[in-house]
């Protein structure tokens, strides 16, 4: 819900950016075509008051894309940090769970390369041993984990990623569609 607010903000910023630069454009191509056409011209006071607001209303959408800009790149360091932070928890959380199943150092490896989605012959190739090496390994990390192969060890962390944070409300209370179909 947060989400969508912020999201209706920063579309409103752009939003209100852009139509200050569209009303000051049509306006300053009013001008031109006023006088290639040869219209009857307004008197240059208004004239002037009217480019003088057109270049004031240039200089707020200057303004205001500025300020949207600056928000944007904070909002994109902060995910990017979100990231970084998720991705060191991950890592934390494979080293506690091969920690957990006491694996060898060879065995994180091989656990590592095959959560990563390697093949067998990748894992010996980048580890310099033959196939039937990381098949044992591999046999013995899924006894110490408790699985029968590579998918039910995937699952075990993805399981841990899945974990949804509580709902902030009881959506069903403020949904207006669920009254009416009760």
């Amino acid at each position: 819900m947060r989400a969508r607010r912020r999201l209706g903000r920063r579309g409103a910023g752009v939003l209100a950016i852009l139509v200050v630069q569209i009303i000051c454009a049509m306006f300053f191509l009013a001008n031109i075509l006023s006088s290639v056409l040869g219209l009857v011209p307004i008197s240059w006071q208004i004239s002037e008051y009217i480019e003088l607001g057109a270049a004031l209303g240039l200089l707020l959408g200057v303004v205001l894309g500025v300020i949207v800009l600056q928000r944007t790149l904070r909002r994109s360091a902060e995910i990017e940090d979100q990231l970084r932070r998720a991705s060191g928890a991950f890592m934390q959380m494979l080293e506690d769970r091969f920690d957990s199943w006491r694996l060898t150092p060879a065995e994180r490896d091989v656990a590592l390369f095959a959560i990563k989605g390697l093949s067998g012959a990748d894992i010996a190739r980048l580890r310099g041993v033959s196939e039937g090496t990381v098949k044992a390994q591999s046999n013995a990390i899924y006894r110490k984990a408790g699985v029968s192969g590579r998918g039910q060890l995937l699952s075990l962390f993805l399981d841990d990623l899945m974990v949804l944070p509580e709902p902030e409300s009881d959506w069903s209370k403020d949904d207006p569609r669920d009254k009416a179909s009760a």
